[in-house]
């Protein structure tokens, strides 16, 4: 069972993986490139493609899913992905653990579906990059060990 996609197709946990991780490569390219705003967008949906990588990993293949649990994953708020991939008390322990991990969460938590539309800095969206691909205190590095 896998999350639908944009025109309706299904979209499984091993393909999200792999969106979450060309996204953010994706991102890198734009900001060597000085395209500060669609770097600044496309790091954030990869991380919303990680943590809906971590909800898919919850479904099982011969369950039909909840429909109002569906409903609520149709989000692109990072907080409530978050929640909704049952990931919320585990990564609150890693923030107290982690100041690191915690200060590049309140980075990340910022992203919005609607940043595609905003002009952004150059510094946020090298800080945004930053705090998701950090190798020991990135939100992306941690969501992986959990997707």
């Amino acid at each position: 069972m896998g999350i639908q996609g944009g025109g309706g197709t299904a979209v499984n946990r091993a393909e999200l993986q792999r969106l979450a991780k060309e996204r953010i490569s994706d991102a890198k390219v734009l900001l060597v490139a000085h395209h500060w705003s669609a770097g600044y967008y496309l790091a954030g949906y990869a991380v919303e493609c990680a943590l809906k990588a971590c909800i898919a990993k919850l479904m099982k293949s011969e369950e039909f899913p909840d429909k109002k649990f569906a409903e609520k994953c149709w989000t692109h708020n990072l907080p409530q992905l978050l929640d909704l991939a049952g990931l919320k008390a585990d990564f609150e322990a890693s923030l107290k653990a982690d100041p690191d991990l915690l200060d590049n969460w309140d980075a990340v938590k910022e992203w919005t579906e609607e940043s595609r539309y905003a002009r952004t800095t150059k510094a946020k969206a090298e800080n945004l990059y930053e705090a998701i691909t950090d190798k020991k205190h990135g939100v992306l590095s941690w969501l992986k060990l959990h997707w």
